[in-house]
């Protein structure tokens, strides 16, 4: 499967929507709604959706298209893209660079291309499964250490136990030498780069899970969903550096 014209088009992607949203980040005027499940969202998350589907419709009108703003189209194509323009709008909304811009790319239901890219700090992730690079240079997920010397990161302490088993999460996360908030997108970002060794979310949607499939395998790591099953599609998202690391956070996680 030759996917480097996809590559070259979601470097493309990545700079005109970031180009697009750069402009609100950080004002204090900025309108904020809350949507029916109470997320919020605002005119630089729709207005990236509709520039990304726009861009994608007029390169590739057969491929299909999942995005969290403005629903789905040709959903049974073989070749789908899956948006979503700023993931981590509780951060982007309080002036916080945690969050990034996810556009993930599907081969018969399967991700195979993805990236993650934060405009504000000017980082551009790309992975296929097999390499990620960051800003064109290859990164990979640092070697094996234990759990009690791990960095974990996850999106929401709450959200661990109102969406999953509150003693299991509570176990794995007193087990973990340092565990963060640096999460949304940007924790699998810094996962693949080398810079954490766990990630977690216990509650995600299709947007949220496709782009950071093959970033994360790409750079050597694994992900699953909480079972050890595929995380594609799935509810919720464990990745982490090694497969070693990953069974110990399984194991532990089972009790």
């Amino acid at each position: 499967m030759d996917l480097a014209p996809y590559h070259a088009f979601i470097a493309e992607l990545a700079a005109e929507s970031g180009d697009f949203i750069r402009p609100f980040f950080g004002r204090t005027d900025l309108a904020v709604e809350n949507k029916g499940d109470a997320s919020p969202v605002t005119a630089a998350d729709r207005g990236a959706e509709e520039l990304l589907r726009r861009r994608i419709t007029a390169r590739f009108p057969d491929h299909g298209i999942i995005g969290e703003e403005m629903g789905t189209e040709r959903a049974d194509a073989e070749w789908v893209w899956v948006l979503d323009p700023i993931d981590g709008t509780k951060s982007f909304i309080t002036a916080v660079p945690l969050w990034g811009t996810l556009i993930g790319l599907l081969h018969h239901g399967q991700p195979v291309l993805g990236c993650i890219h934060q405009p504000i700090l000017g980082q551009l992730l790309i992975g296929d499964n097999i390499t990620t690079t960051l800003n064109g240079r290859p990164v990979r997920c640092r070697a094996t250490r234990p759990l009690s010397e791990s960095t974990l990161l996850t999106s929401d302490y709450q959200n661990l136990a109102r969406y999953q088993d509150p003693a299991a999460c509570e176990r794995l996360l007193t087990r973990a030498r340092l565990t963060r908030t640096w999460g949304d997108c940007y924790g699998y970002l810094l996962l693949a780069c080398g810079h954490a060794d766990i990630a977690l979310d216990p509650i995600m949607n299709p947007w949220d899970i496709a782009a950071l499939v093959p970033v994360v395998r790409g750079a050597g790591g694994v992900i699953t969903d909480w079972q050890g099953g595929p995380a594609y599609p799935a509810e919720h998202t464990i990745a982490a550096t090694t497969p070693e690391l990953h069974a110990e956070v399984l194991s532990t996680l089972r009790g």
